[in-house]
C-alpha cells in the first residue's frame, strides 16, 4: 500500500512472544490480501479491471471491494463530494509518488480531465455485485480509504488470536485496542505539519479507537513559497488549500480514514460540521494559517503540547 506497517502488543497469560509474532504474521498477510484486491498498481486487481472497463461494461467484484466502493460513495454524499475516489482520473497530472516531479500541470491540462472526476460516474448494482464507470477515462482508487479498512481487518486478526492490548498502524492510520498492563490508554502523537519528522504538537489518548491523519507534508513539494501536495480537491483538480493537517478520531480506522481527507478539503468550518454530525468522531485541524481547531468530542482526550511550526 506504499506505506510502512507497524504492530505492537503486550503478551497475555496464554500468549507469549512467539505466539504474538505468529499473530503478527497473520495480520500482515491479511493486509497484503486486501492490497491484492484493491490496489490500482496491479493490472489484475479488481479495481484495475473496473477502471479498464470504464464505459464498456459493469465488472463483478468481491463483496469486500463492493462494500468499500459503496462506503466511498456514501462518504462522497455526506461530504458534498469532497471525498471522491474518482480523483484517480487525474492520475498522471500530479506526480507525488515514486514518480515525484515538481512541475505542476497547467490549468488547461487540469480542465481537460476534470469532467472525468465525480462520484456520480460510479454505478453500483448490489444484486449483481458490480461496479460500472460510465465515462471513458474515469478511474477510481481506494487509496483514501482502503488502508483504514486494512487496519481494521488486521486488528480483527489480532483480536481473534486472543490479544487484548495492541495497536496496528499503516502510515497515518492507527487503531489501538485495550489498555496497557498498568491500565493507562495508548497514546499517539500528532505530527507538527511544518516541523521536522518526529516532532509533535499534540498527544491523543486511544483505547479501542482509531485515528487517521491527512497532511500536506508527506508527498509534496514547494515552489516559490507555495506548497503542492497529494490531497486533491475534486472540484478544482488542484491540491486543497484550506488545511495543513487533519487528524480524525473515530471508532474504526475505516471511518477515520475516509473522513480525514474530506475534512482536510472542506476546511475547519464545514469540516467540523461534518465531524460533529457523525457519532463518536472527533477532529484536530491545523488550518492554512496555522490555527488549531479541536472538536468538543476530544476535550479531555487530547493534550496540546506545543504551537505548530509556522512555515510555507
Amino acid at each position: 500500500m506504499g506505506t510502512h506497517v507497524s504492530l505492537a502488543a503486550y503478551t497475555t497469560p496464554t500468549l507469549d512472544e512467539a505466539a504474538i509474532h505468529h499473530a503478527f504474521d497473520a495480520s500482515v498477510a491479511e493486509i497484503r490480501r486486501i492490497e491484492t484486491l484493491m490496489t490500482t498498481w496491479r493490472p489484475e486487481s479488481e479495481l484495475s479491471r473496473v477502471n479498464a472497463a470504464a464505459a464498456k461494461e459493469p465488472v463483478q467484484v468481491s463483496q469486500e471491494t463492493f462494500d468499500i466502493v459503496k462506503e466511498s460513495v456514501h462518504a462522497s454524499e455526506i461530504s458534498e463530494g469532497a471525498f471522491d475516489i474518482t480523483f484517480e482520473s487525474l492520475h498522471g497530472l500530479w506526480k507525488f509518488d515514486e514518480d515525484l516531479d515538481p512541475h505542476p500541470p497547467t490549468d488547461a491540462q487540469i480542465r481537460g480531465k476534470l469532467p472525468l472526476v465525480g462520484y456520480r460516474h460510479i454505478h453500483l448494482d448490489a444484486a449483481a455485485r458490480t461496479v460500472y464507470l460510465d465515462q471513458v477515462g474515469t478511474r477510481i482508487s481506494l487509496g483514501g480509504i482502503a488502508k483504514g479498512y486494512a487496519v481494521d481487518r488486521a486488528a480483527k486478526v489480532l483480536r481473534d488470536a486472543g490479544l487484548v492490548s495492541f495497536y496496528v498502524q499503516a502510515g497515518g492510520d492507527l487503531y489501538a485496542a485495550g489498555t496497557k498492563p498498568d491500565g493507562t490508554p495508548w497514546s499517539a502523537g500528532i505530527r507538527d505539519p511544518r516541523g521536522p519528522e518526529g516532532q509533535y504538537f499534540a498527544v491523543i489518548a486511544l483505547q479501542d479507537h482509531a485515528f487517521s491523519t491527512a497532511g500536506d507534508y508527506e508527498r509534496s513539494y514547494v515552489i516559490d513559497g507555495k506548497r503542492y501536495h497529494h490531497i486533491i480537491d475534486p472540484k478544482t483538480g488542484k491540491p486543497a488549500t484550506a488545511s495543513r493537517s487533519v487528524t480524525i478520531y473515530a471508532p474504526t480506522a475505516l471511518l477515520a480514514d475516509e473522513i480525514d481527507d474530506a475534512v482536510f478539503i472542506l476546511g475547519p468550518d464545514k469540516g467540523m460540521k461534518l465531524v460533529d454530525s457523525i457519532d463518536g468522531v472527533g477532529a484536530v485541524i491545523v488550518d492554512a494559517k496555522n490555527g488549531v481547531h479541536v472538536s468538543k468530542r476530544l476535550e479531555g482526550t487530547l493534550h496540546l503540547t506545543a504551537v505548530p511550526t509556522d512555515a510555507p
